[in-house]
């Protein structure tokens, strides 16, 4: 008997989620539920989970910015990503910073089936489109991430998205718990990674690439 963690703020996929799940013959599950990223570190804190399903658009913390935290209460365990954003989006990202796999709401209940006994059998699930991207992306000088900020370090995609949101240096770093130089210096990193001369042109950016929630 497997137990897992399903995280998301909104009460009706959650449950439509766990539905899903309980009802599938041959995959026996203890499913429970948190809400917001602070219940999740909870939960997690007090109990043993084989596998965590996560959503990125949080009420109090973004999910990308959370799995890390979740992965140092416990290091092994298997985190997919479940969200409404689209592959391109975050997948990458999401893989970097330790992800198990990466699936959209509106993927057939098999698909999710399927992505669960992956997760939960220690291999990964990635998609044929998102293996597609992640070729590309690792072949370097022979083929071109599929968006630019693909190019970013983990870090710097999530200061991108924080200047992204309008956020101040001092305002990043405290929340982060880092210097302003070095916020400063992230973000001389990322305007030359991306081309780009100013924090205008990154927000702009973040905003139309739907980067910030």
């Amino acid at each position: 008997m497997y137990k897992i963690l399903v995280v998301d703020d909104h009460f009706v996929v959650r449950h439509g989620i766990i539905r899903i799940l309980e009802e599938r013959r041959g995959l026996e599950l203890i499913c429970e539920e948190a809400s917001t990223s602070e219940e999740a570190l909870q939960k997690l804190s007090n109990c043993q989970y084989q596998a965590i399903l996560l959503d990125i658009s949080l009420n109090d913390e973004n999910g990308l910015d959370l799995l890390p935290k979740l992965k140092q209460i416990q290091p092994s365990i298997p985190i997919l990503i479940v969200s409404m954003h689209p592959e391109e989006l975050y997948a990458i990202h999401a893989l970097s910073l330790g992800a198990a796999g990466y699936l959209t709401k509106n993927s057939a209940p098999d698909i999710l089936v399927d992505a669960v006994s992956n997760v939960l059998s220690g291999q990964r699930f990635i998609s044929a489109s998102l293996a597609s991207s992640l070729a590309d992306h690792l072949a370097g000088d022979q083929g071109m991430p599929s968006a630019v900020h693909d190019q970013l370090s983990p870090r710097e995609f999530q200061i991108l998205r924080k200047i992204g949101s309008g956020r101040t240096p001092t305002e990043i770093s405290k929340s982060l718990f880092l210097s302003v130089k070095t916020i400063s210096t992230y973000r001389v990193r990322i305007l030359k990674k991306m081309g780009m001369r100013t924090s205008a042109e990154l927000m702009k950016y973040a905003i139309t690439q739907k980067l910030v929630d």
